[in-house]
């Protein structure tokens, strides 16, 4: 019988920010896990440092890749946990106990294990919330509000796991989630204490109207165009008001 979650964590010459991901991971109390690498082939020492982490659990494939989310299916494809977390280069868990409270979820095997998520710097200092809140209760339509969980906060049952379409290169995490929420049977929330940090620069971030693009098409394909239409005009005084507010520009 394999473990409870598998976290895995996609790496491409990433030396200088994976050392904090694997420290909140072995910082866990609960040991019930293993953690996959799947490394594009780093040039940079990435895996060095991944070895003198000394990860129990800890397995590692370093490869040449098509890309984020094609590392993320070839993980999908070699994990062995009941529950697939996916954590970034970067990003952390937001405490020594995450796992043990998600475990706890896991009683009653839910499709989905949900949380908040909170950013943070390159020093570790938490500098605000996201700028959407994960809902108490959620479902495939609650993503008409856009990406409303970190889809780093976002467990999922691996039976439940389809693999993420390729032809979406920014945003194929918001028709995976979608996908996963419409097969779930019931979803478990963690609670307003956040489950997850997450480094406020990202690949999603850095190419921000592509993937607003490719949400809209996402949204339209799962939701129908009419619908995804209206509800991307109402996003519009929200968009204005973070940009005039300044605030960060997430996921």
């Amino acid at each position: 019988m394999g473990p409870l979650f598998s976290i895995i964590t996609v790496t491409w010459n990433a030396a200088n920010v994976i050392a904090p991901t694997l420290q909140s991971v072995q910082r866990q109390t609960s040991s019930d896990y293993e953690m996959l690498i799947m490394d594009g082939a780093s040039t940079d020492g990435t895996l060095d440092v991944v070895r003198q982490a000394s990860i129990a659990g800890l397995r590692i494939f370093s490869e040449p890749d098509k890309g984020l989310y094609d590392a993320m299916n070839k993980g999908i494809g070699r994990a062995r946990g009941q529950y697939l977390i996916f954590l970034n280069a970067g990003d952390t868990f937001a405490g020594d106990t995450v796992l043990a409270r998600m475990a706890e979820l896991a009683r009653s095997n839910p499709g989905v294990i949900y949380g908040q998520t909170q950013l943070v710097d390159t020093m570790g200092n938490v500098v605000g919330d996201r700028h959407l809140m994960a809902p108490k209760r959620l479902t495939a339509d609650s993503f008409l509000n856009g990406m409303v969980v970190c889809h780093q906060a976002f467990a999922v049952r691996r039976d439940l796991a389809p693999q993420y379409d390729l032809q979406y290169r920014y945003s194929a995490d918001y028709d995976w989630c979608i996908k996963v929420l419409q097969q779930s049977p019931a979803n478990a929330y963690a609670g307003r204490v956040p489950i997850i940090s997450y480094l406020a620069e990202g690949m999603t971030t850095r190419h921000h109207r592509a993937s607003l693009w490719e949400r809209y098409r996402i949204m339209c394909h799962h939701y129908g165009v009419a619908r995804a239409t209206l509800r991307h005009l109402s996003f519009i005084p929200r968009y204005l008001n973070r940009r005039l507010g300044g605030s960060a520009n997430r996921q």
